[in-house]
């Protein structure tokens, strides 16, 4: 026999303390007036009424009152107050923060009840905020579900399936817990909610600017559609960010939630991109969007001082699952050491335990060991080769309607974001099932990595280790194996355009640096001392080096005889050039 409602049960707590989903109706305390004689819309009050809604939620305090109208605190400004504010208001207790600040909340009913939990492979049952949710329900950001995570890797490891989308999700749930535990673990370093969401919201969107088959396109096709552009997807990502707020009205919606969109915009872009290039070195402070108190909040996104950051989380976790790899790195056992110190610089940085050495050294091996079995297998990355060529000769012929009827083509439609946003990897179809004429050969293209016809691996060499190939003298290395022909000996011929040579440059993330010499630590006996850690005392079984260059030869041409004398020629140019000989099994 069924209990009434009143006898039943209640439900317990969740055993991982993951959040069960609100109520969509708003609370008793939402609906509640804000007080006798007060307009309904706060943000038409004036700092007189602003005293009178905070004495009718108990604030009687007769000096904060008084700095309220001193400051001039109107209603529209009240959802902006963050924990500096309340200090420069004298409100020191904790308790009467929370209470201010839950006051302040229920000015806004879209606070409560409208966030989303969302079912992710990777990180289980996570919850956004309703803002972020307001922003992955726009054309701009739903475009990541049409451009693959890994682009050619797809046809070499058929679990790769994974778009941007999901890993924007990620990141973005990422952002969001390593930024709240340190929230929790020092509250002095007043990180305020609004900190808290834009942060959040430079996870979620960092990888907005993505093109078709993501790095593919910014690594491959716009270097040689537009030589003398310098472009990475991360100005696209700003760019995009700017139209997708622009063009779904969030400024106002930005502003319910707290938000100040003059700085915060600034800020989230900041924290996507890193500094700006026009900053010197000897500036002490590049950035707009917070003060050098809370330099911290720059390495959670995107962290330019070591690379240990939520987006490389994300991928790790997402790209092994996908790809059928074992990721070796436990990024919530990070996350429960971090905390914020202030370094030898004079600026506050993320820190981790003394013991936790090991495992960042096994994380930035299992970003290498990523890069070398997928990122750049000999296959994906010439499949990412023939789909470039495909699209640079289909260029000139490929129209995108932009902003005010404008027309664009592939390589430049990153200069108007509302022809950037129609452009996905399915332009690959385009193409493939295009009848035009004009089109026939980049078409060809497509249909061979179909049929799996690819352009042949020749072979694989290094340099020796101080005759590094620096980047400007790529473009001649194709024309130099073409001309490295073994004497005495008849080959087919080949020419400069028949053969591809690619160098890879294969490191720790930060060039020849060791990485880790550029994290801080903290030892159980003093947690707010950062401290470094010398690779020495952790382990004479770690890598002397941490950069090579692997260098790659492709023949265009398929028949036996051109194949064989691509070989011929590449073993006479590794003898030339005293780098490595390739191994035989290679040409079987």
């Amino acid at each position: 026999m069924q209990r009434a409602d009143s006898e039943r049960t209640p439900k317990r707590p969740r055993c991982d303390g993951s959040p069960r989903t609100q109520p969509d109706t708003p609370s008793a305390a939402v609906q509640e007036s804000p007080g006798p004689d007060l307009p309904s819309n706060h943000k038409s009050w004036s700092p007189q009424q602003v005293c009178d809604f905070l004495k009718h939620h108990g604030f009687s305090d007769p000096g904060l009152l008084d700095r309220i109208r001193e400051k001039e605190i109107t209603g529209s400004s009240l959802p902006c107050l963050d924990e500096s504010h309340l200090d420069n208001l004298g409100i020191s207790s904790s308790w009467e923060r929370k209470k201010l600040l839950n006051s302040i909340q229920q000015l806004n009913p879209t606070h409560v009840g409208s966030g989303k939990v969302i079912n992710d492979p990777v990180h289980g049952h996570i919850e956004l905020h309703p803002l972020l949710i307001r922003i992955i329900d726009t054309p701009q950001f739903q475009r990541l579900r049409y451009i693959k995570q890994l682009g050619g890797t797809y046809y070499v490891f058929p679990g790769a399936s994974h778009n941007r989308f999901e890993h924007s999700l990620g990141v973005g749930h990422l952002a969001g817990c390593l930024v709240r535990a340190l929230h929790e673990r020092q509250p002095e370093l007043q990180i305020s909610e609004r900190d808290m969401l834009c942060v959040q919201i430079a996870g979620l969107c960092h990888d907005l600017g993505h093109g078709p088959f993501s790095h593919m396109f910014d690594g491959r096709f716009i270097p040689r559609a537009r030589q003398d552009l310098k472009w990475k997807h991360e100005q696209g990502s700003v760019d995009m960010f700017e139209h997708l707020v622009n063009s779904n009205g969030l400024k106002a919606v930005m502003e319910q939630y707290g938000l100040i969109p003059e700085e915060d915009i600034c800020f989230i872009k900041e924290l996507i991109t890193g500094p700006p290039e026009s900053s010197t070195k000897n500036s002490s402070w590049p950035y707009k969007g917070r003060p050098i108190e809370k330099s911290f909040l720059y390495e959670i996104v995107a962290n330019k001082e070591n690379g240990i950051d939520v987006d490389k989380w994300d991928y790790f976790a997402r790209d092994c699952h996908h790809l059928g790899i074992q990721n070796n790195f436990d990024h919530k056992r990070y996350i429960k050491f971090a905390r914020v110190c202030k370094g030898d610089d004079g600026m506050l940085h993320i820190c981790t335990r003394d013991k936790e050495v090991g495992n960042l050294y096994d994380m930035f091996h299992t970003r290498n060991y990523l890069y070398r079995r997928a990122y750049q297998h000999k296959v994906g990355n010439i499949i990412d080769t023939m789909i470039t060529d495909a699209f640079l000769k289909a260029d000139p012929y490929i129209e995108i309607l932009g902003a005010e009827g404008k027309k664009y083509h592939i390589s430049t439609a990153i200069d108007d974001m509302e022809a950037y946003s129609k452009l996905t990897d399915n332009i690959f179809l385009e193409i493939l099932y295009s009848t035009d004429p004009k089109l026939d050969a980049a078409r060809g293209l497509l249909k061979n990595i179909e049929r799996r016809c690819l352009y042949k691996f020749v072979g694989q060499t290094q340099p020796d280790v101080n005759a590094k190939i620096k980047k400007e003298d790529y473009t001649s290395l194709s024309e130099q194996v073409a001309k490295a022909k073994p004497d005495g000996m008849f080959l087919a011929e080949l020419k400069t355009e028949d053969l591809i040579v690619e160098v890879i440059n294969m490191d720790y993330g930060m060039e020849d640096k060791n990485p880790v010499d550029h994290v801080y630590f903290y030892c159980k006996s003093d947690p707010n001392k950062a401290i470094l850690i010398n690779k020495s005392q952790v382990s004479q079984l770690l890598p002397e080096r941490f950069e090579e260059q692997l260098i790659r030869v492709y023949c265009k041409k398929l028949d036996k005889e051109s194949f064989s004398a691509a070989q011929q020629h590449f073993v006479k140019w590794c003898s030339d050039n005293n780098f490595s000989k390739p191994q035989k099994e290679n040409w079987k």
